[in-house]
């Protein structure tokens, strides 16, 4: 046991007269001498630039902030608007066909076949199947069916644009095929 003791309290003795003899005063010196040798480089702001006040040159045209021209610019939203309303209204007044509860991409061309004389396309919704003619109407957007083909049936929509007002467009049900 002895053997273990005297070699541990030698290395503590060690330790400590390690850390007694530092001298904190040559620290500090140095962290002074060290500051004051670093300079701080700073760019010069610059000065602002003188700001010129423009006279105002429109004023024979109509002021922007006037009753007038908020009144020029709701005439032309709400003539833009009753034209926008009128190719929505005729949809909003006649008979909806059943086809119309379904959105287009829950549908699938499965075929075609010729029906008297005019092409008839197959539809296959919720399992089962409807024959599909010219003028027919399909989907939740007004898509009325413009032009069958044997591989596609071509729609017009009319759908509300990011600001709200009615546009036409043209969307196409291709011919799925078979999947085993």
């Amino acid at each position: 046991m002895r053997s273990i003791f005297l070699p541990t309290v030698l290395v503590l003795y060690l330790g400590l007269v390690g850390c007694a003899g530092s001298n904190e005063e040559e620290i500090r010196q140095w962290m002074v001498d060290e500051r004051n040798q670093t300079k701080p480089k700073v760019a010069a702001i610059p000065a602002p630039k003188q700001f010129k006040p423009e006279p105002y040159t429109n004023g024979s045209e109509i002021e922007p902030f006037s009753n007038l021209k908020l009144t020029q610019a709701l005439k032309r939203d709400s003539a833009q608007a009753a034209a926008n309303a009128g190719l929505v209204a005729p949809e909003l007044t006649r008979r909806k066909e059943p086809l119309e509860a379904f959105p287009i991409d829950a549908m699938a061309l499965v075929g075609n076949i010729i029906k008297a004389g005019q092409p008839v396309a197959l539809v296959k919704v919720d399992n089962l199947l409807y024959q599909i003619k010219l003028g027919n109407y399909l989907g939740q957007n007004y898509g009325r069916v413009t032009k069958i083909t044997e591989t596609e049936i071509v729609l017009r929509e009319i759908v509300q644009d990011a600001v709200g007002e009615w546009i036409e467009r043209i969307t196409t049900l291709q011919l799925q095929e078979r999947t085993k």
